[in-house]
């Protein structure tokens, strides 16, 4: 406990007592602010990362269900069994979507494209938010008896669809399940139905090469009476689909995947995990640069109290005692300039969120106008903890070799 305190008490004294080479006080602070500019960096763009990527996830989910239920094996299934029926009443479901999905042939004027066709009813749709799904035209894919189709900009932008007005009819091809290869005419192998273009969707990658229509049109131009690809879920409370996504996997069993937002989207989500990450280890090596200076802190300070080590020495201080002085300072340095970091990066955080100081100068109609923030209390504690990792390791071996190095100290005790 002595052998501590004394290393401990030596340590605060040369952390905040004057030198006397005064480059040493510089290159101290110089070790501090360096710490603590690389702790408010990591903080600050690991916060700002999060509100891009808190960003980009929410308009991706505008149209992505909480839940999906999908037939493992297949590509369509019957909802015949009475749970669907029942989960349609749970009061956690905001909105229980069927659809029928397939990739079709889409020909307007001349030209053609395949395009993901998704059915769904129009009540469904009307549950949507149609700020984020609809571009321009109408948020309508069934009006009475008639039929209308909503189309991704992609869709829109290679058929030349005009977007001035939605008088506009295109053809869509689907493959007959009947077909025979002997016919003469290949058109009769297929489906082919008309439909009004009623709207054109956001520019959203989930929209880019979709085509929405009502459920009965897509079952019809499928040849499905009854199939569905699968049941869309929207909660009330995202934050709920765990537990219910656990829930409904555990009663429909095997024959079904139950998949989350993030296993919707998979290669996404990897993407926004991976580049985070990146920009992490990134950041990192700017501050072990940074943490580096402890070295030149540590090694000026031995040679600064080379007097008092000797006196120590005479006193019965052994090397190993020597070397905690110094470790603890490289450590109090890091402390205090993680901690000052730290705090200036939630300050910088805080006002950002709350007055907008970096903006991206978008004109009018742009997606946001100041760049988002999102302060997560454990980015804090990653931050806190990587930077204090690499300096009790740069300040182990720099206490180390400082004294070592130190040649007019020459009979420093070895530990016993």
């Amino acid at each position: 406990m002595k052998k501590l305190s004394v290393p401990l008490f030596f340590a605060l004294r040369y952390l905040f007592s004057k030198k006397s080479v005064n480059a040493i006080n510089i290159i101290s602070i110089i070790s501090i602010v360096g710490i603590f500019v690389s702790t408010a960096a990591l903080v600050i763009v690991l916060s700002f990362y999060n509100g891009m990527e808190k960003f980009i996830l929410s308009m991706n989910s505008t149209f992505s269900p909480d839940l999906r239920i999908e037939a493992s094996k297949g590509k369509t299934f019957i909802p015949d069994q009475v749970f669907f029926e029942d989960l349609s009443k749970n009061t956690l479901v905001k909105n229980y979507s069927e659809t029928l999905e397939d990739k079709v042939l889409i020909q307007y004027d001349g030209k053609q494209i395949v395009g993901q066709m998704k059915g769904l009813t129009q009540a469904s749709l009307d549950k949507q938010s149609k700020d984020h799904i609809l571009h321009i035209g109408n948020f309508k894919i069934k009006s009475d008896s008639t039929n209308y189709t909503l189309i991704g900009p992609q869709i829109q932008t290679n058929l030349q669809v005009p977007i001035s007005e939605f008088d506009n009819v295109i053809d869509l091809y689907f493959p007959r399940k009947e077909s025979s290869v002997n016919n003469l005419n290949p058109l009769e192998d297929f489906n082919i139905r008309q439909i009004s273009v009623n709207g054109v969707l956001t520019f959203e990658p989930e929209f880019q090469n979709l085509i929405m229509v009502p459920l009965d049109f897509a079952r019809d131009i499928l040849g499905e009476d009854r199939a569905i690809s699968a049941v869309e879920l929207f909660l009330n409370n995202p934050l709920e689909s765990h537990q219910l996504q656990k829930e409904i996997q555990n009663k429909l069993g095997e024959d079904f995947n139950v998949k989350n937002r993030e296993q919707q989207n998979p290669t996404l989500y990897k993407t926004i995990k991976s580049e985070k990450w990146i920009v992490f280890f990134i950041l990192t090596f700017i501050g072990i640069i940074a943490i580096f200076n402890i070295i030149g802190s540590l090694t000026m300070l031995v040679i600064d109290k080379k007097e008092d080590m000797k006196i120590l020495q005479h006193l019965g201080a052994n090397k190993s005692v020597i070397e905690k002085i110094f470790f603890y300072e490289g450590i109090m340095i890091t402390l205090i300039g993680s901690t000052i970091g730290i705090i200036i990066g939630y300050i910088f955080c805080y006002l950002q969120d709350t007055y907008g100081l970096i903006r991206t100068n978008n004109v009018n109609g742009g997606f946001i106008d100041v760049y988002p923030v999102d302060v997560r209390l454990q980015d804090f504690v990653l931050v806190f903890m990587t930077i204090s990792i690499l300096s009790i390791i740069v300040s182990y071996f720099s206490s180390k070799l400082s004294v070592k190095e130190l040649g007019t100290i020459t009979a420093l005790k070895n530990d016993e």
